[in-house]
């Protein structure tokens, strides 16, 4: 059973920071590109970062450049995203994803085929 837990989300003030954390099991973490997802109210699922399998490569959503960074731990099997200078418009649930095989871009949800069950980001001001 491949499983992903989102940890790290909370509350906080406009132009805080937050860190959330990805822990995986049950498969070869290393051998997946991961992603993180986020999902506003009555909004659509949209693909804020991506990494490759190996990390080197990157994707971030325009209206998160330059104030989010997704990485990687291969060896603790834990993806993360640090998210700094955070907006009201930032809050969501935030959604870790992985996959393998896609004929999708890496940006799109349906190139990922597991999903960990969300965390609460809420930006207030």
């Amino acid at each position: 059973q491949v499983q992903l837990v989102e940890s790290g989300g909370g509350s906080v003030q406009a132009g805080g920071s937050l860190r959330l954390s990805c822990a995986a099991s049950g498969y070869s973490y290393i051998s997946y590109r991961m992603a993180w997802f986020r999902q506003a109210p009555g909004k659509e699922r949209e693909g804020v970062a991506t990494i490759s399998t190996g990390g080197v490569s990157t994707y971030y959503a325009d209206s998160v450049k330059g104030r989010f960074t997704i990485s990687r731990d291969n060896a603790a099997n834990t993806l993360y995203l640090q998210m700094n200078s955070l907006k009201p418009e930032d809050t969501a649930m935030y959604y870790c994803a992985a996959g393998r095989y896609s004929p999708y871009a890496s940006r799109d949800a349906r190139a990922y085929n597991y999903w960990g069950q969300g965390t609460q980001v809420t930006v207030s001001s």
